[in-house]
């Protein structure tokens, strides 16, 4: 891990993924109406304890929907564990080999030279994600951050190149930082 301050780049021995979750308001039952009571102003004020730039860092961000007492008794079609390990399985030889010679071994560790050759995009999606970065402002780590998880979400669809529908489901996973301080 590298921490770059004024002072200089530190190198730290470590190598970790970061899952947080936090709850919508103080009381933890927003949106539900008939069991939150807190205000607009206290929803938004216990929302923003988290910076943009701290939530500009985590790759995905998204909002998670209360689960139905159908979905927790199984009602639903599930994939199973083993075809999504599979899956798994399969993307990470993709990137393996994509890597191989660099010392990167997932999208998610490319840098700017990487992104630039790996997550090349055609004018069409070019276009696309030119007009989502100018309409919400983007800034320049989520548009990499962005590019890095649509080049999974291809690896995931067995596509060799990045497609307007990898972007947008991309870019849907941010949309919770833009309602946080959008």
């Amino acid at each position: 891990m590298v921490v770059t301050r004024v002072a200089g780049s530190f190198v730290f021995p470590a190598d970790f993924m970061l899952v947080a979750a936090m709850n919508p308001c103080p009381c933890g039952f927003y949106p539900d109406r008939s069991r939150c009571n807190c205000s607009e102003s206290e929803i938004r004020r216990y929302l923003h304890r988290i910076s943009r730039p701290v939530l500009e860092r985590f790759d995905i961000c998204v909002e998670a929907a209360p689960v139905t007492f159908e979905e927790l008794r199984g009602g639903g079609e599930s994939e199973a564990s083993a075809a999504i390990r599979q899956r798994v399985e399969l993307v990470r030889k993709i990137q393996e080999k994509r890597f191989e010679g660099t010392g990167i071994r997932f999208n998610s560790r490319m840098g700017a030279k990487e992104i630039k050759r790996f997550c090349r995009l055609e004018p069409e999606e070019e276009a696309f994600v030119k007009k989502i970065y100018d309409a919400r402002g983007l800034s320049a780590r989520r548009y990499h951050k962005t590019l890095k998880v649509a080049r999974t979400i291809s690896d995931l669809a067995g596509k060799a190149r990045i497609q307007r529908e990898h972007l947008a489901e991309a870019l849907g996973y941010s949309l919770l930082e833009e309602k946080l301080w959008g």
